[in-house]
């Protein structure tokens, strides 16, 4: 690799595999089996242990700390995995720790998040794409968050909740159930408040698909159904709008209940 992009002060294990262009900051380390793919930038005083996979064209910011020992009394060394997709953003003194045994083995990172500073990410969550974690929110270990989804800073998410897509989360809230795709939610504990309008425009959501998502939320929260009641009312609705599958699938992959 070339040393005008390896900075002296920087320590790389020999066992790490480091595409040519990609750019390493003063007094960064990397330990053996990380792989890191092209287009890559590391800032100053990074740590990056394996085995960890680091995709194309990210931007890694200082002081972070990457495929650390997962933050879990039942992990022995355990060759886990940490996996990063393609361009991410991951801002300062963020901590991604990697999988367990228990669980998966992996904490997955999909593509093109926008991460920002003091995140932590723990033990076999599953990060999708295009998401945005704000300043300081944490996820306990084996949480999913879909594609699309926002949470505002400070947020907190309890072990094994999903939030899904095209969710956003207000500041300082805190996470106990499932969050269903579309909502918005606030508080400790964080409760549903409408959906997510202002998002789906901005994503291309027609006019008259948001009219039957907000339809779909009343189903589900204002016209006092039981769960079983409501799935099978958005089952029909599906037949309306196509966007109610992305709701009504993950009612039925739920497993911790959804915030009400």
């Amino acid at each position: 690799m070339p040393q005008a992009l390896i900075h002296p002060t920087a320590i790389i294990d020999p066992k790490a595999e480091l595409d040519s262009n990609v750019e390493v900051g003063a007094y960064t380390t990397i330990g053996a089996h990380v792989r890191i793919d092209s287009g890559t930038t590391i800032g100053n005083h990074v740590v990056i242990n394996g085995p960890t996979r680091i995709g194309k064209d990210n931007r890694i910011f200082h002081f972070s700390s990457l495929g650390e020992a997962p933050q879990d009394k039942k992990y022995k060394d355990e060759p886990t995995l940490l996996e990063i997709g393609d361009g991410n953003t991951i801002r300062e003194f963020c901590t991604f720790n990697r999988g367990t045994v228990q669980d998966k083995g992996t904490t997955r990172i999909g593509s093109d998040n926008w991460i920002m500073a003091y995140v932590h990410i723990a033990h076999d969550c599953d990060v999708g794409n295009h998401t945005i974690l704000a300043n300081n929110s944490s996820l306990a270990g084996h949480v999913d968050i879909h594609d699309h989804a926002i949470l505002g800073g400070f947020t907190l998410v309890h072990q094994f909740c999903k939030i899904g897509s095209h969710v956003i989360t207000a500041v300082g809230s805190v996470v106990f159930k499932d969050i269903p795709p579309y909502v918005t939610a606030a508080g400790y504990d964080a409760k549903p408040h409408g959906i997510n309008s202002e998002g789906l425009k901005r994503r291309g959501f027609s006019a008259e698909s948001i009219t039957q998502i907000k339809r779909a939320y009343k189903t589900l929260y204002r016209n006092g159904l039981s769960l079983e009641e409501a799935k099978a009312e958005l089952s029909k609705q599906i037949q309306i709008c196509s966007d109610i599958s992305l709701l009504l699938d993950f009612l039925n992959i739920s497993t911790r209940g959804i915030v009400r």
